[in-house]
């Protein structure tokens, strides 16, 4: 009998040592649906997962390219991803339609997206009011892209509807559609951009709010935040630990960023992601530096003037009462 305990004992302490060996059976499993994840604005999602920051906090991150933010609204809403890496202005929009999601890290400090004029355009086009009537492309209708044009138009005393929208994604697909002159104009992200400016020289830009500088010139404001982690307010309050480590996994991809240089930041990037030119693809990461954020941190006027905007162009958004500081949150954010 005693002899038959010790092996029984033995049993039990090996097999206990093969499960603390395999970690991915403790492994905290996340879905995140990205709104374009060759897109520079969620380049800290992805290089969180290629510096393994999310395995350091025992997370097992699937990470989901859904080609534009109005696909990622649609996959949280339908519970299809757990997380969305978009931009923090869907938090307003759909609060105004009564539903309710919540920001938890902020990686884009600045929107990093221009109003492009294709260079093969039938029209000419020399300002925004030259738009009336054009077929302007957006990474998809209802995406931030599109958010864009519309505030654009109605700030130049146009109607949101006074330019015809297409969809052309944000990558290689809306590179396309401008060489191919299938568009007039779009609304473009970066390497997209530098792509295109290497393909057909110089180009025409009517607005650029890759910079503070022109996003001082667009929205009047110093502060306009850009990409985010984004999750309906139930699962952030079932998932506050996984939140946490989310959020302080993105952060450390933030401080990389800011650590190293655009040749480093590139390399650690999956290679197709430069779109067949990597000397474009770094310069691109170089002018994206200023804006990602260094610490994660939604500003308070920065949310302010998110909702501000979308109130001149979305009549939703004007008429409802929107409480903005349920739409973000610092606090799973590390201690700073």
């Amino acid at each position: 009998m005693k002899r038959l305990l010790t092996v029984a004992l033995a049993a039990l302490v090996l097999t206990g040592c093969a499960q603390q060996s395999n970690p991915l059976e403790s492994d905290t499993k996340v879905t995140i649906g990205i709104g374009g994840q060759p897109l520079l604005v969620y380049l800290p999602t992805t290089l969180a997962d290629r510096l393994g920051y999310y395995r350091d906090e025992g997370l097992q991150v699937n990470l989901q390219d859904l080609k534009s933010g109005s696909n990622a609204v649609q996959a949280v809403q339908g519970g299809s991803v757990d997380v969305a890496s978009g931009y923090y202005d869907h938090t307003v929009q759909l609060q105004a339609k009564g539903r309710r999601v919540t920001s938890f890290v902020t990686m884009g400090r600045l929107p990093s997206v221009a109003l492009v004029v294709s260079p093969h355009s039938s029209r000419k086009i020399t300002s925004i009011s030259d738009l009336k009537g054009a077929n302007v492309g957006v990474t998809a209708p209802g995406s931030s892209t599109d958010f864009f044009l519309k505030y654009l138009l109605v700030k130049h005393g146009m109607a949101a509807s006074d330019a015809h929208t297409l969809a052309v994604g944000g990558d290689a697909s809306a590179v396309a559609a401008m060489q191919q002159g299938k568009v007039d104009a779009a609304v473009m992200v970066d390497p997209s951009i530098s792509l295109l400016q290497k393909r057909a020289g110089e180009l025409r830009i009517l607005a650029d709010a890759r910079t503070s500088a022109g996003v001082k010139q667009e929205f009047g404001v110093d502060s306009y935040p850009g990409s985010v982690f984004y999750a309906s307010q139930d699962w952030l309050a079932h998932n506050g630990d996984t939140s946490r480590k989310l959020a302080k996994a993105v952060v450390r991809a933030l401080q990389w960023i800011h650590q190293h240089s655009a040749t480093e930041i590139a390399q650690a990037m999956p290679a197709e992601y430069a779109g067949g030119d990597p000397g474009v693809y770094v310069t691109a990461i170089d002018r994206a530096k200023e804006s990602f954020s260094a610490d994660g941190v939604m500003p308070a006027d920065g949310a302010k003037a998110a909702y501000t905007v979308l109130s001149e162009f979305n009549s939703e958004v004007a008429k409802a009462k929107i409480d903005l500081s349920s739409t973000y949150s610092n606090d799973y954010l590390p201690a700073r």
